[in-house]
C-alpha cells in the first residue's frame, strides 16, 4: 500500500513533468516557425541561410486585393462552335526589348524602332518575377523602375504604325501576387506555408481558378493595349520535389494552357509559351512555342523533336546569336541600343 503522501507527491511530480513537456513542445513549435523564415529551398534541397536580409521592401503586408471578376470561358466545339480562325501565322523576325533597356530612354528605344520596316516584329517585357508591372493596370504592383506613361505611348505609337507587338511576361512566377493571394500559390509539403525558390519568388498554382481569371485578365489588358502576342514563361511547376501537389502537373499544364489559347486568341491575337523542352504540349491553334538561350548547333534538332507541321512558323528562338542556323525558324534577337 503506497502511502497518502507518496501518492500525492507523485501526483504532483508528474502534473510538473506534464506541463514542462507542453512548454517544450510550444517552444519547438515556436522556434520552428521562426526558423522557417530562415530556410532557402535550391534543386539541391533545404539550407539555411542567417544572412537573409528580411527587411526587403516587397515582403511588406499587401493590401487585400480587388474581388476577381468572374471570366466566361468558351470553347471553340459543339453545334455552337465560334467561327474558325483562319489568319495564318507568319514567321517571326525582329527584336526583343527587355526589361533593363527600358528602365532607360524609352523615347530612343521608340525612335531607333521606328527606323525598322512596319510591321517588324518587337517583343516587350510587360513584367517580372517580382509582381512589378512596366505599365499602368489595377492588376497589381507598378514598377517604379521604368517610366510606365512613356511605355504606354510608344505601344500605342507603334501599334498606330502597323508593328506587330508581342508582350512578354512570367507565368507562374509571381512574389506580389503570392503574397496577396496565398490560396493561389504553391505550399511547401507540410502546407504551413508558400514554397519559395532561390530567388525568393512564390509561385502560382496553375490548377488554381484565382490563377487563371488573373492571367485572363492580363491577357485581356494587353489585347486592349494594342498588343497582337502574348507569350508566357516559367509557364510549368517549378523543379523541385517540395511542393504539395497531388495532381498530374502534365495534364494540368496542357489543360490551362489549353484554355488560354481557346478563350484568348483570335484572327489578330495570339497566346504563346516559352518551353523548357521540345515535349512542351503546345495547344492546336494561334499560337507558338519559343526557346531561350538555345545553342545554333541544336536549332535543327530541337524543331524535329518538337514534332510541329510548320516549325518555320511555330517555332521562335530567343537569341543574342546572329548565326543564321537560327534564320529557317522565327527569331528574336536583343534591339541594338544606340549609344
Amino acid at each position: 500500500m503506497i502511502p497518502f503522501r507518496t501518492r500525492q507527491a507523485t501526483s504532483h511530480l508528474l502534473s510538473t513533468l506534464l506541463v514542462i513537456v507542453l512548454v517544450l513542445a510550444i517552444a519547438i513549435v515556436c522556434w520552428a516557425l521562426w526558423l522557417n523564415r530562415y530556410i532557402v529551398y535550391t534543386r539541391g534541397g533545404a539550407v539555411l541561410d542567417f544572412g537573409i536580409d528580411l527587411n526587403f521592401p516587397e515582403a511588406e503586408p499587401a493590401d487585400p486585393p480587388a474581388p476577381t471578376p468572374t471570366v466566361d470561358i468558351y470553347y471553340n466545339e459543339g453545334d455552337n462552335a465560334i467561327t474558325p480562325i483562319t489568319s495564318e501565322l507568319k514567321q517571326l523576325t525582329g527584336y526583343h526589348v527587355t526589361e533593363a533597356m527600358l528602365q532607360g530612354d524609352i523615347a530612343a528605344i521608340s525612335r531607333q524602332i521606328q527606323q525598322l520596316p512596319t510591321g517588324t516584329p518587337i517583343m516587350l517585357d510587360v513584367k517580372n518575377i517580382r509582381g512589378d508591372f512596366l505599365y499602368n493596370t489595377s492588376l497589381g504592383y507598378l514598377s517604379e523602375k521604368v517610366d510606365r506613361d512613356a511605355l504606354q505611348s510608344m505601344v500605342a505609337t507603334l501599334h498606330s504604325k502597323g508593328y506587330y507587338l508581342i508582350a512578354r511576361l512570367p507565368a507562374f512566377r509571381d512574389y506580389r501576387y503570392g503574397l496577396a493571394n496565398v490560396n493561389d500559390g504553391l505550399f511547401n509539403l507540410d502546407r504551413w506555408s508558400l514554397w519559395m525558390d532561390e530567388d525568393r519568388c512564390y509561385w502560382l498554382n496553375p490548377a488554381s481558378d484565382g490563377t487563371l481569371a488573373y492571367l485572363l485578365q492580363i491577357v485581356a489588358e494587353l489585347k486592349s493595349l494594342g498588343f497582337a502576342e502574348v507569350v508566357f514563361y516559367d509557364f510549368r511547376f517549378p523543379d523541385t520535389d517540395k511542393i504539395y501537389f497531388t495532381d498530374d502537373k502534365a495534364a494540368t499544364i496542357q489543360k490551362i494552357a489549353s484554355v488560354l489559347v481557346k478563350t484568348c486568341t483570335t484572327e489578330n491575337f495570339a497566346v504563346s509559351f516559352v518551353g523548357t523542352d521540345p515535349a512542351f504540349p503546345l495547344p492546336e491553334g494561334r499560337t507558338r512555342l519559343y526557346f531561350q538561350n538555345a545553342a545554333a548547333a541544336d536549332a535543327a534538332s530541337l524543331a524535329a523533336q518538337t514534332g510541329l507541321a510548320d516549325p518555320a512558323v511555330k517555332l521562335v528562338f530567343l537569341t543574342d546569336l546572329m548565326d543564321t542556323r537560327f534564320d529557317s525558324y522565327g527569331v528574336l534577337r536583343p534591339l541594338p541600343i544606340e549609344g
